[in-house]
C-alpha cells in the first residue's frame, strides 16, 4: 500500500551500488545535530559506530570513534568511520556521525567504495 503522507522531513539521499559483486544500499541523512549514514549489504543495520571531532587546546583536532553496537573487533569498520568524520570535519561541519555498516565483506576495497559513495553524495 502506498503512503500519501508528506515526504520524509529530513534531508536525505538513497543510493544503491555494486561493490565487489554485492548490492550495497546507502542512506545518508542530515539531521540538525548529527549525520546518519546507513550502508548495508545484508538488509539490516549491522555494526553501529559513533564518531565525533574533539577540539581542545591542541592545534590539531582529534577524532573519537566508538562502537555502539555490534562487532568491536573489526578495525576496518572503525577506520571507515574515522575517514568519514575527518571528511565531514574538513568540509566545515562540526556534527558527529552515526554510521551503521551491515556488510557481507569487510575488506578495504568495500569500505573505500562506501567512503567514496558517501563523500560524493554528501549532505553536510
Amino acid at each position: 500500500m502506498a503512503s500519501s503522507g508528506p515526504p520524509f522531513p529530513v534531508p536525505h539521499k538513497k543510493l544503491s551500488l555494486d561493490i565487489k559483486g554485492n548490492k550495497t544500499d546507502v542512506i545518508i541523512c542530515s539531521y540538525d545535530d548529527h549525520i546518519l549514514v546507513i550502508a548495508t549489504q545484508i538488509g539490516s543495520m549491522g555494526t553501529i559506530l559513533h564518531a565525533r571531532k574533539e577540539e581542545g587546546m591542541l592545534i590539531q583536532p582529534t577524532f573519537n570513534v566508538s562502537v555502539i553496537f555490534g562487532k568491536r573487533d573489526e578495525p576496518m569498520l572503525v577506520a571507515c568511520a574515522r575517514q568519514l568524520i575527518e571528511n565531514i570535519s574538513s568540509c566545515g561541519s562540526s556534527r558527529p556521525l552515526v554510521l551503521s555498516l551491515g556488510l557481507k565483506d569487510h575488506s578495504a576495497e568495500t569500505l573505500k567504495g562506501i567512503i567514496h559513495a558517501v563523500t560524493e553524495n554528501r549532505l553536510w
